[in-house]
């Protein structure tokens, strides 16, 4: 659907009502992690980088919610382990905010860098001094 600009002197995409419909559902699915009914959506095409309108993706609303099985089955059909949201923050750093490890696992086994975002996964442990997780990440 094409929109013209408030000015008039274009045309702006807007999504249609079902398409805002549709994602709502997709990112509840991350949130809830379902990984079976979110697996099937991007096998059948949607894309698995869909970003809302904070710039989160569909890993960092499983990881931040702690859902490593679907974080894993997001990453393994091309989702981006490190892409930031709005506000620089990685889905590494957000499950290292929530102190879930089976999805820092999952992140890293499908290659999230420890430093990427701001504040880095690595800068959020040494905010919340854990230890162990900054030897996981190698890091002093």
């Amino acid at each position: 659907m094409s929109e013209r600009t408030p000015d008039g002197s274009g045309s702006q995409d807007v999504p249609d009502a079902d398409v805002i419909e549709l994602a709502t559902k997709i990112f509840d699915l991350a949130r809830q992690g379902e990984t079976a009914a979110l697996s099937a959506y991007l096998d059948a095409g949607v894309p698995a980088n869909l970003t809302n309108d904070r710039g989160d993706t569909l890993v960092m609303l499983a990881a931040y919610h702690g859902h490593a099985e679907a974080v894993t089955a997001l990453l393994a059909r091309g989702a981006e382990a490190d892409r930031a949201n709005d506000r620089g923050q990685t889905p590494l750093a957000g499950a290292v905010f929530k102190g879930e490890e089976a999805v820092i696992r999952a992140l890293l086994a499908g290659g999230a860098d420890p430093y990427a975002g701001t504040p880095s996964a690595v800068d959020t442990a040494r905010m919340f001094a854990k230890a162990d997780l900054l030897e996981l990440f190698g890091a002093k």
